[in-house]
């Protein structure tokens, strides 16, 4: 059997909402027309601000490719510009380089022309000294030394150089103990040995009786002085009287009363005369040579010799004869031993300075 509805359970149908008011119709209207407006207005700006943008864009874009090719521009002038500054830096480099190098050859130059002026001028003065020390050995003066050691020290002083200063004060000690040394003079002996030799011809022999007869005064000068003192005499007395003093004379010349203390003397012949006088002129040599040589004991044995030959052979009361033999007294006197010094500081000082330390 069917079931009866509930009249519980089922509801009345709901009444119909009335229809809205047409104020809240336009109210939304107009809301979404201002929301549409503004989403419009938005929009609108939003283009209008993408499109600024845009231009911008474009702008800074295109100001961006005329800076890139500027720069572009800029680099490729750059890099010409540093390949031109290297270039004309390598070249710079290469003028350096060889300035460099020109300037070492050249101070290696003028220090070789330096040095070689300095040993030039070392080398000069050496051998003008060992020249002035023969001189001096050749002459017995120490004038060619000491005038040649002035002249050295003058041309160091011009010079300069600092490293030819121990040569001078070497110099300078030389020149002051040749100026302190003493030497025989042997130019004056010299002469005087070649006056003895020219003299040696002339000396009277003892047994030469031709000098003592003519060294005689005559007797008619006093006669004829106390003549014309007397009373004039006849001329045939006068006669008389000059021819018996003539005859007088020659007979005492003929004969001559003297004492012979050597007999060799007297016995020496005419021809062993000339013999005997050219062996003290040869003696004269060998001491002039001797000399010469600076042999002062040969030189002073063969003056020795001419001395003792001269005081035998010859006459010693004549003044020729005792001339020389002071003559030869005082040549003896005069020989000295003494050598000429010798330069050693200033040679070792020249090797030293030649060497180049």
């Amino acid at each position: 059997m069917p079931a009866e509805p509930s009249t519980e359970l089922i509801a009345p149908p709901a009444a119909p909402l009335p229809p809205a008011p047409a104020a809240a119709s336009r109210l939304a209207l107009m809301v979404l027309g201002v929301v549409a407006a503004a989403a419009l207005a938005s929009s609108v700006l939003l283009w209008q601000r993408l499109s600024s943008i845009q231009e911008q864009l474009a702008r800074q874009s295109a100001d961006s490719g005329t800076q890139a090719i500027e720069a572009r521009a800029m680099a490729r002038e750059a890099q010409e510009l540093a390949r031109d500054a290297s270039a004309r830096l390598a070249l710079t480099e290469a003028r350096v380089g060889e300035v460099a190098l020109q300037r070492s050859q050249l101070e290696e130059l003028m220090h070789s022309l330096s040095r070689t002026r300095d040993e030039n001028l070392v080398v000069d003065i050496e051998a003008a000294l060992r020249l002035a020390q023969q001189q001096s050995q050749l002459t017995g003066s120490l004038q060619p030394l000491v005038a040649a050691l002035k002249g050295a020290s003058q041309r160091i002083e011009r010079a300069a150089q600092p490293r030819l200063a121990p040569l001078q004060r070497a110099m300078a000690q030389d020149l002051e103990r040749l100026q302190r040394a003493s030497v025989t003079d042997t130019a004056g002996l010299l002469v005087r040995i070649d006056d003895l030799a020219r003299q040696v011809d002339e000396l009277p022999l003892s047994n030469d009786v031709g000098p003592a007869h003519a060294a005689r005064p005559p007797a008619a000068a006093p006669a004829s002085g106390a003549a014309g003192e007397a009373p004039e005499q006849p001329r045939w007395q006068a006669a008389l009287r000059t021819g018996w003093d003539a005859v007088r004379d020659e007979v005492r010349s003929l004969v001559r009363v003297s004492r012979i203390d050597r007999p060799e003397a007297m016995l020496v012949a005419p021809e062993q005369a000339f013999f005997l006088r050219e062996n003290l002129k040869l003696k004269l040599l060998n001491a002039r040579l001797a000399l010469l040589t600076r042999r002062m004991d040969s030189a002073r044995t063969d003056l020795q010799a001419v001395h003792a030959g001269v005081a035998r052979y010859f006459d010693p009361a004549s003044r020729r004869t005792q001339g020389a033999l002071q003559a030869l007294v005082l040549v003896q006197s005069h020989l000295k031993s003494a050598e000429v010094p010798q330069l050693e500081d200033t040679f070792a000082a020249l090797a030293t300075a030649a060497a180049g330390r």
